[in-house]
């Protein structure tokens, strides 16, 4: 198997840097998210492999297992100082091990790490990885809530237990019935699982028609998820245990929630820190002000400095995002924009024009392109 190429599906190079990495994926991610592509199932696709890209170099340990070993250092159960005690054997012999067996992969190598054999027989296959969707509001997303996510899913065919076939079948020519077969030799020599029978030992006398020989079915399952505070667009939330099921008594796979946050029609988010606009009346610009304020957290007093202009931000610290994974929380920067009144009637108009009387200058002077 080829090892995907993550640093190419974001644009960057391998020595980049976490916040290159986290630039170019976001780049990436406003262009193709689901929400500005609708239909798009090719846009979609990129999404997601972006996505599952940044998941895993934005962890280190993850990216140093990838750098190291490509995508077999990312499966469940692998063992890194093993791998690299074969790898150091098969180079010391030439790129063979025992009888003469050459390994295309970690793949090869550790086929009997990652399977093995459960109980009945039943080839012992750790479950697939599931991936979905799920769309959220900005203040969820900033707070953390609650979602249910309903998902398809394999899951091991209840008929026939995984084995893809019925009846007392013939034992497997390949494997002679053990279900696995010899793979190197001297003491480089180790089992893996037989291909042609997937482990069981046997060749089914027909296939199950429950699965179609597959060895799975699909089920609809609904599930409570923890959406943690300061998820956004794109962020991928891992659910161990929760994918696909596993076969042979082997875990199941883990569930990525990918997140899609909606826009408010008020906040605007960047990065950890909030936006939002808050109108003020001439009075309160002129001569200073408190003036409440709703927040994330709830609404809080707020001092309009005497002389304040529309544009003036004031910053609430701590108001903003929390951070996913420990750090400071963002702030919240208040914009202030001074209303006037449409018609105030004659009185109004005396005022704006005694106003007009106190500017010392035109506001737009020294205003060019």
């Amino acid at each position: 198997m080829a090892t995907r190429d993550f640093y190419g599906e974001l644009g960057v190079k391998r020595t980049a840097t976490s916040a290159e990495i986290k630039k170019a994926y976001r780049k990436l991610a406003r262009k193709y998210h689901p929400d500005v592509n609708p239909g798009n199932r090719d846009a979609e696709e990129r999404f997601k492999r972006v996505s599952f890209a940044y998941d895993v170099l934005a962890d280190a340990d993850k990216r140093k297992a990838y750098d190291e070993f490509g995508d077999e250092g990312l499966q469940a159960g692998f063992d890194a100082d093993r791998a690299r005690g074969f790898k150091r054997a098969q180079e010391s012999m030439g790129g063979t091990a025992g009888g003469g067996a050459r390994y295309s992969s970690f793949e090869d190598i550790f086929g009997d790490i990652f399977g093995g054999r459960g109980a009945g027989g039943t080839p012992a296959e750790q479950g697939p990885d599931v991936e979905t969707s799920l769309t959220i509001d900005l203040l969820d997303a900033v707070r953390g809530t609650t979602a249910t996510v309903a998902l398809t899913k394999p899951v091991e065919c209840a008929v026939c237990h995984g084995a893809g076939g019925q009846g007392p079948g013939t034992t497997c020519p390949e494997c002679r019935g053990r279900g696995q077969v010899k793979v190197g030799g001297g003491p480089m020599s180790f089992g893996r699982r037989c291909e042609r029978c997937n482990g069981s030992g046997r060749i089914p006398s027909q296939p199950c028609p429950a699965c179609q020989g597959r060895g799975v079915t699909e089920k609809l399952e609904k599930l409570n998820v923890k959406i943690p505070a300061g998820v956004d667009d794109g962020s991928r939330i891992r659910l161990a245990g929760k994918g696909g099921a596993g076969r042979g008594g082997a875990p199941a796979g883990d569930l990525y929630i990918v997140t899609t946050v909606r826009p408010h029609p008020r906040l605007e988010r960047r990065g950890q820190d909030l936006s939002l606009q808050v109108p003020v009346t001439i009075g309160e610009a002129m001569q200073g002000a408190t003036i409440d304020v709703p927040t994330p957290d709830g609404t809080v007093k707020l001092k309009v400095p005497p002389g304040s202009q529309s544009g003036t931000k004031l910053r609430l610290r701590g108001k903003g995002v929390p951070a996913m994974k420990g750090g400071a929380r963002g702030d919240l920067y208040v914009v202030l924009q001074v209303h006037v009144p449409r018609d105030g009637g004659e009185g109004v108009r005396a005022a704006v024009q005694a106003l007009e009387a106190s500017y010392q200058e035109s506001p737009r002077a020294g205003l060019t392109l």
